[in-house]
């Protein structure tokens, strides 16, 4: 099974370059789908989060106050990290289960929707990238913020030319949704292996399909557990 990750740039149309590659009929795992389930009330990342930042980042329901959690992260680097150490490794899990449950159904990619450049040898990187005029003006409008907000926020991130360069694919959306999806399908219809290719390359025999299975749900509640200890030992 072939691993792409797509990234870019905060406000580059990651969610449109995802909504288009769904209608092409490719799997997608999404980390900021997952990142908002794992801290619902009464999950393990959102009680990390609490003992490290307070009850001040949450609102009376125990769902989290994301915009001043934002205010907070994207000013200090150090308690970024901190929110990373708490999140990561539970958003990590469940894709890794989500991808290998597309594995058991055969699929032949998997599209991994991601915030941060995966740096993997296995994982192919898709980049999208658009011109740092339109990423401001975008990021403004859709979070609200101030042109020194916006500015902010652009920079925690690696900047979008060594993206580009550690890339596989670049997708450029400074152009209309049109001329997007245009470069969309010429990618796609590059990236699919042929039935053929498929069959030798991916196709598992029926045991060892089984055999996973059996794998993953004894050992499932030993590697959560193993991964919980690990955040709750962050001081």
């Amino acid at each position: 099974m072939k691993l792409i990750g797509l990234t870019g740039g905060i406000a580059t149309g990651k969610s449109t370059v995802s909504r288009l590659l769904t209608e092409q009929g490719l799997p997608i795992i999404d980390a900021d789908k997952i990142a908002r389930e794992i801290v619902e009330p009464g999950r393990k990342a959102n009680q990390l989060i609490r003992q490290h930042f307070g009850d001040e980042v949450f609102l009376p329901d125990g769902y989290l106050d994301r915009p001043k959690l934002g205010q907070i992260i994207f000013q200090d680097p150090e308690k970024r990290k901190i929110l990373n150490h708490c999140t990561h490794p539970y958003v990590r899990w469940e894709m890794a289960k989500q991808a290998f449950l597309y594995w058991l159904r055969g699929a032949d990619i998997v599209i991994f929707d991601v915030p941060l450049l995966i740096e993997n040898a296995n994982t192919s990187i898709l980049m999208l990238s658009s011109s740092d005029i339109l990423q401001l003006q975008r990021l403004r409008k859709r979070d609200n913020l101030t042109e020194e907000q916006a500015i902010q926020r652009m920079k925690s991130q690696m900047p979008m030319s060594e993206k580009v360069e550690k890339a596989d694919i670049v997708l450029d959306n400074s152009s209309d949704i049109q001329q997007l999806e245009i470069q969309v399908r010429n990618m796609v219809k590059k990236i699919k292996p042929s039935r053929l290719t498929w069959f030798f390359e991916y196709a598992g025999p029926p045991v060892a399909i089984a055999l996973l299975s059996v794998i993953a749900k004894r050992y499932a509640p030993i590697l959560l557990n193993t991964i919980g200890d690990s955040i709750a030992s962050l001081k």
